[in-house]
């Protein structure tokens, strides 16, 4: 078997992963949009965990933070739905506080 042929043969799983990837390209220093290397650095070694590990953390934090976390449902409800709740939730009389945690008398 020739190992020259071996190692230049492309392996399935190595295209693949490749696809699933993006170029990351640090800045020349560190603003609103962006970061240096030495930053990454700094923060992955903060966190106890690689480079890689430390953008995955912040990725998942912004989506956690700018996405939705539930599923989006059919807006505000019609006026027939308030109705159809107002009819059959219980409508009690308001009532008042006529006690208190405090004694009013010790004041």
């Amino acid at each position: 078997m020739d190992i020259l042929k071996i190692s230049n043969s492309e392996d399935p799983m190595t295209a693949r992963a490749m696809t699933n990837q993006i170029a990351f390209r640090y800045r020349s220093i560190d603003s609103a949009t962006g970061i240096t290397r030495e930053t990454a650095k700094r923060l992955a070694e903060q966190l106890g965990v690689d480079e890689t590990q430390a953008i995955h953390r912040a990725l998942h934090e912004l989506a956690v933070k700018m996405l939705p976390q539930y599923e989006a449902d059919d807006g505000p409800l019609t006026g027939v739905q308030l109705r159809q709740i107002k009819k059959r939730a219980p409508q009690g009389v308001k009532r008042s506080v006529r006690s208190s945690l405090f004694d009013s008398e010790a004041a």
